[in-house]
């Protein structure tokens, strides 16, 4: 058997060669070939940095408890990459475009640059990730204990070993991760260190399950004999669960920190994507395909009791193959660094950017031109920070005893985790997500996660006492950890889930739906949601305070001399000056925060700009789009009920012209058939009259006289129905001239109510004061005389009241005079009043007498006098009023 002191030695043969490995990958990237390493297959490989120790070794732990389960921690992912490729295509671009260095960064981005979002999803990711470094202290120090003597195997010894585990993982993370300080730019080191321990991990895996197979169980045949017959076999499916976990470690595998830090922060080319969307899930796939065999032979040829979450280890130790086992010991501590790594080289830059740097500006007087070494104090936060995320790591396995299940703490932090994923989401697909309503939601779910999965995985009466686990906070028991709101019988994990994800989502939406945001947070919005329409920055700087040689000394102090004189050398070419000191233009300024957020983060980096530039400000141009854009909801519905307003006015004139277009055409077959009407009789009578005069010899002269009578009034009646189709003929031509004088009113009114009623039954009694009527005025008095005929003729033939009357009255209005002739007949049809004005329009014609033309004739003269005339209904009869113009009216006053 292997001793503890050989493993100890083949562990740092095999760091010495990851140290080598991650050496010439950046001395290689250094000088311009590295290619190779920003394939896409070094991409895929680097996202295996999902399967950590828990994924190669309690995985097989997971299926020896729990049956098929353990396939969500993979189907998850896989479900991921395969149908929402497309939501990390544009996480990928969205974080190039916003140089995001973490999940925090890119939170905080979205939300107008907010530090205080920043720094709280940076406690939560500490909090949250802290189980999972717990995870891998637990999986080293048990693989470890293994090869050790069991007799010397007491608890103090194990916890002096994680203790070391813990301190090694710690230094070689500080020496490993911070060795460059913008952690936008690739660790070409670090990301060919984690490919190079994929596929060690999958080989040992693999290597393992051949083993079991072929080498224990005698070929798959036999292999599926003794699935069926273990109690694997008899597993079923608890699809709420099944549901859960799936959900679960799909969101994990979006916002877990160590899986952005690969796949955004490290991504060169978001083309990359689309090969990583089949053979990652196909990585997955090799990763999980031993997973049952090695768990039913460790049941089957194990003692009763055994660990098997170590089945990995303790089935090639049981039959003899101390090979086999040390490099499956390497396959686990591949996972479990290269997650320490990764994880603590993310964390730490939140850490750094989002709390020690914030704090640091605010305690110098004189801000960021303070003389001092930026770069020294970013770089000792990081380290420091690793080293704490590390110890809390260790102080959490310490406290909740490392005896949990490798796969139940797993679970503990991909809920934890999983409260970024609204926030994230919602911010890059949701415009009207706001920057307090993402707050409110990471709160909520925080809280919720802490009190019903963090604290109870430390046991009763640990951090929680076990009066709180059966009767809840103060005796209330909807305010039980796994009970909440009285909901019993729920698995412990899936209550967590369901409750903290539910909760989250629900202040989220809720609080972004009250509250509005600010305009950088809407311009960053408009970033965000159309990525790939602008990837550009959201809002300028107004640079007039600043200086070049200011903005040297700063960018000399986060970048180093030499990157800061690169960066100002190549602007000042680029704007066409001598020297290495450029203009502060608002271009520069956007260029040179997306460098400084590459190495202190985006919120601080605004802010260190911010105290040299005097403040940010935004465009007339940004302005304008966030007017436009507050406005573009209310605008678009104001658009839809005009439109809708606009087809409803549309569709009922169409209805009132279909209409009235039926009615003209009545009234023009009408029209025709008066007119043949009208000029037949006239000259019938004409034509039979003067036949008898012609023929008739012996008439006396009475009869002749008679008749001659009647020859002249036909002919005289055939002579004012030309003259009424001529006189509109030449009114709509607009071919009349028009007579100006000046008279009275009161005598035009008197001479047509005498016109009116000179040959015509007196039945109609006509009612004027002269005193009010007497009104002098300029207009052509002849072509109103007609328009009065017309109306007062038009009254003697269609009222219909038992004592026909008509009254004349004269109003004073702003624009002029009004004359109203006013009847007391039958109100006209409302139907009927849109007609009255139209050619060869007849109301009521009892008679049959007339061509309707008097009103359509009226209307004509009446626009030539630039006046107009309109019929009113009234409740007691009909009201045709004649407007007069001020300038007619009062003309010859």
């Amino acid at each position: 058997m292997i001793s503890v002191n050989q493993l100890v030695a083949v562990s740092l043969v095999y760091v010495a060669f990851l140290f080598a490995i991650a050496f010439f990958a950046e001395r290689a990237s250094v000088r311009g070939r590295s290619g190779w390493l920003r394939s896409p297959l070094v991409y895929t490989l680097s996202l295996s940095i999902y399967c950590t120790a828990w994924t190669f070794y309690g995985a097989v732990g997971y299926a020896a408890r729990s049956g098929m389960e353990f396939v969500t921690i993979y189907l998850g992912p896989s479900l991921v990459m395969i149908g929402w490729w497309w939501v990390l295509r544009k996480l990928v671009r969205i974080g190039r475009a916003q140089r995001a260095t973490s999940v925090a960064d890119l939170i905080s981005a979205r939300y107008g640059k907010s530090n205080l979002l920043a720094i709280v999803v940076t406690l939560m990711a500490v909090v949250g990730v802290t189980p999972y470094i717990a995870l891998q202290l637990q999986s080293v120090t048990l693989s470890v204990s293994i090869f050790s003597d069991p007799v010397q195997s007491d608890g103090l010894s194990q916890s002096t070993a994680t203790f070391w585990v813990a301190f090694g993982l710690a230094i070689f993370t500080v020496l490993f991760g911070t060795r460059n300080l913008n952690a936008n730019e690739r660790h070409d080191g670090v990301v060919i260190a984690i490919a190079v321990e994929a596929v060690v991990k999958l080989i040992a895996l693999l290597a393992v399950g051949i083993f079991v197979v072929w080498g224990i169980a005698g070929g798959i045949g036999p292999m599926m004999d003794r699935i069926d017959s273990s109690p694997i076999g008899e597993w079923s499916m608890d699809r709420s669960r099944w549901v859960a976990l799936t959900a679960l470690s799909a969101a994990a595998f979006l916002a877990l920190p160590r899986m952005f830090q690969v796949m955004v922060v490290e991504n060169e080319d978001e083309r990359h994507l689309q090969i990583a969307s089949w053979a990652f899930p196909l990585y997955l796939m090799l990763m999980s395909l031993f997973v049952v065999p090695i768990a039913v032979i460790g049941l089957d040829i194990l003692p009763a009791g055994s660990n098997p979450d170590l089945f990995v280890l303790t089935v090639p130790l049981a039959e003899g193959q101390g090979g086999l086992a040390t490099l499956s010991f390497l396959g686990g501590f591949s996972s479990a660094t290269s997650m320490v790594i990764v994880a603590t080289l993310a964390l730490s830059t939140m850490v750094s950017n989002h709390i020690v740097m914030p704090i640091w500006l605010s305690a110098q007087a004189e801000g960021a031109q303070v003389s001092g070494d930026v770069r020294n104090v970013v770089i000792l936060a990081r380290r420091a920070s690793i080293l704490m995320i590390i110890f809390f790591g260790y102080l959490y396995y310490r406290l909740s005893g490392g005896g949990a299940a490798l796969a139940a703490i797993g679970l503990i932090s991909f809920v934890g985790v999983a409260q970024f994923l609204p926030a994230m989401l919602g911010g890059i697909f949701w415009r009207g997500a706001t920057r307090w309503g993402a707050l409110a939601g990471l709160v909520v779910g925080f809280v919720v996660w802490v009190f019903c999965s963090l604290l109870p995985s430390f046991g009763p009466d640990a951090v929680l006492s076990a009066t709180v686990f059966d009767n809840g906070i103060a005796g209330m028991g909807w305010l039980r950890p796994q009970a909440l709101f009285g909901v019993e019988g729920i698995d412990p994990t899936v209550h967590a889930i369901v409750w903290s994800l539910t909760l989250n989502m629900v202040a989220f939406v809720c609080v972004s739906l009250v509250t509005f945001p600010q305009p950088l947070e809407r311009l960053q919005g408009a970033q965000f949601v159309n990525v790939f329409d602008h990837s550009t920055q959201a809002r300028g700087w107004d640079a007039a305070p600043a200086t070049s040689e200011d903005l040297m000394v700063m960018a000399q102090r986060i970048l180093g001399p030499t990157d800061a004189l690169s960066l100002f050398r190549a602007e000042a070419q680029r704007q066409g000056l001598s020297g290495h000191l450029p203009e502060p233009t608002q271009g520069f300024l956007q260029t040179l925060e997306r460098e400084l957020a590459g190495s202190v983060g985006s919120a601080t980096a605004h802010a260190m700009i911010s105290q040299l530039v005097g403040g940010a400000s935004v465009s007339v141009e940004d302005l304008m789009a966030v007017a436009d854009e507050s406005a573009q909801i209310l605008e678009y519905s104001n658009r839809l009920e005009a439109k809708s307003a606009e087809l409803s006015r549309t569709a009922r004139q169409l209805r009132e012209a279909n209409e009235k277009l039926t009615a003209l055409s009545v009234q023009k077959d009408a029209f025709l058939g008066q007119i043949s009407h009208e000029l037949r009789t006239p000259m019938t009578s004409i034509r039979s009259f003067s036949e008898i005069l012609r023929d008739t010899d012996e008439l006396e002269q009475a009869e002749k006289t008679k008749y001659a009578s009647i020859i002249h009034g036909e002919t005289i009646r055939l002579t004012r129905l030309l003259d009424d189709l001529l006189d509109l003929s030449v009114l709509e031509n607009g071919q009349v001239s028009l007579n100006l004088d000046t008279g009275n009113l009161n005598d035009v009114i008197g001479q047509a109510v005498l016109s009116a009623g000179g040959d015509r039954s007196t039945r109609l009694t006509v009612r004027h004061e002269q005193a009010q009527i007497d009104r002098p005025l300029t207009t052509d008095l002849d072509r109103l005389r007609q328009v009065f005929i017309n109306l007062i003729t038009n009254a003697q033939k269609y009222c219909d009241a038992p004592r026909p009357e008509l009254r004349i009255d004269v109003v004073d209005h702003g624009d002029g005079l009004h004359v109203v002739f006013h009847d007391n007949g039958t109100p006209i049809p409302s139907e009927s009043r849109t007609l009255i004005f139209e050619k060869f329009s007849r109301i009521n014609d009892k008679d049959g007498s007339g061509a309707g033309l008097g009103l359509a004739i009226c209307r004509e003269i009446m626009a030539r006098l630039g006046g107009d005339i309109t019929h009113e209904p009234r409740a007691d009869g009909n009201a045709f009023i004649v407007h007069l113009p001020a300038q007619a009216a009062l003309a010859a006053q």
